[in-house]
Formats: structure tokens, sequence, C-alpha cells
């Protein structure tokens, strides 16, 4: 059967005016963007030789080394989340840094078997929507983890269902690094090696990733259900 010819009222619960079917041009912009990639760093550990802050930080480098702009967040007296009000200066500045941002990079030591409080904090205290402005939905994400032991991936697997709910495009490449306090000198440097590469290769992707999408980010994000919010129309009854 010829689904183009189904007469119209075979959607009753659609408002077909506000439907937005796919429009190719528009993943042309008519201009693009030419200041450096925005990457905000999140990492989760208060520890003075923090391996998921070293991570970070080299991260960093390699980000500003590929022609990216970086900051890293501290989120030492970061408030436990809606135990103050939004208006605390780091609760500000976080939610300042991922408005700024065009991709993130999140990495969170593994502990029990998830990502640690320190990390899910930092979350917590980002909206999906603040007024009309969204903090982290359409920017790319990079998530990585470190750990005490052997290899494990479930931090990583937490951090992409958290990426998911906040509404990022979390890229498929990710790092994980086992017996991280192996894997960094004296001066907190990651030593060279696979788990070294393994950054280089997440870093150029979440890079390559930003540079595609920050044009497009509010088209591929336009949906459906908040266009019909947005314009309130009446449900039939």
């Amino acid at each position: 059967m010829d689904e183009s010819a189904s007469p119209p009222d075979t959607l009753p619960a659609l408002k077909a005016e506000l439907l937005s079917p796919p429009d190719p041009s528009k993943l042309e912009p008519a201009g693009r963007m030419t200041h450096p990639p925005r990457i905000l760093l999140l990492y989760g550990s208060l520890r003075e030789r923090s391996y998921s802050r070293l991570l970070v930080e080299e991260a960093a480098r390699l980000l500003r080394a590929m022609g990216a702009e970086t900051r890293i967040f501290d989120p030492r007296e970061l408030p436990m989340a809606n135990s103050v009000g939004t208006d605390h200066p780091k609760v500000r500045e976080l939610r300042d840094l991922s408005i700024w941002s065009e991709g993130q990079v999140w990495c969170s030591p593994e502990m029990h078997g998830a990502v640690t409080g320190v990390f899910k904090n930092q979350i917590d205290w980002l909206p999906l929507s603040e007024g009309s402005v969204r903090p982290t939905q359409g920017r790319t994400l990079a998530v990585m983890q470190v750990s005490g032991g052997s290899q494990s991936f479930n931090a990583v697997n937490t951090l992409r269902l958290l990426g998911r709910w906040m509404r990022m495009f979390t890229i498929p490449n990710q790092s994980s690094v086992p017996k991280a306090y192996e894997q960094f000198d004296d001066a907190g440097r990651m030593l060279p090696g696979p788990l070294y590469d393994r950054v280089v290769d997440v870093m150029e992707e979440l890079v390559r990733f930003t540079w595609l999408l920050r044009d497009r980010s509010d088209y591929l994000v336009d949906r459906y259900s908040e266009r019909k919010e947005a314009f309130k129309l009446p449900e039939k009854l």
C-alpha cells in the first residue's frame, strides 16, 4: 500500500500544522561559525591527586593543540544540589560555562560500579532548560573514566545515559583508564602508550563532531512536542 496516499485523518493525534518534515537544506547552515570550538571539561574527584582531573587536564592540552578553546570546572565548593539557591557563585559559574560550551568532556572515577557523587552533583545542578536557554541540549559530549583496578566501563556507560538524558550528542568513542595510578608520572602527565593514544582518538573525534554539529544543532534538536507546547494548542475532546 502506498502510505503517501493515506488520508490525513489516519493520524488523529497529530497536530499536522506543527509537523516539520525533514528538510535536508536546513542541514547546510547559511554561514559557518569560525571561532575555535568551545569545550567544557568536568571531572569527578576532590582528591589532591585526582586522576580524573589529571586525565581531563591531559585532554584539555590535546584539545587546545587541535585548535579548541577549553575551560575546566573546579567542583570544589560546589554545594550539594538544591541545598542553596541557583544564584550561588559556583552554581552560576557551572551553568554559565555549560551555556558557553559547544562541546563537553565528562570524566569520572568509577566508585562502587558507578560515577562519583562529586561528578553527579555537577550534572544535577545543570537544568534541561532555564527559561529559553538550554545549558546542555545540542552540545557534543565525550565520556571518559578512570579506575583504581582492572578495565571497566561502568562509569562511561552511566555517563552516556546522563548525556542522553541531558539531550547531548555523545560521540561513539570513549576512554577508560584502568589502574590510573600507573598511567601518570610524578608531574601529573599521562604516560605514552595505548591508553594515551585512545585519549587522543577521543579528543580528535570530539573536535570533529563539534565542528560538524554546532552550526546544525538548533535544527537537529527542534522537536514537535516542544513546538506544540509553545503554541499551546487546545487538545481535541
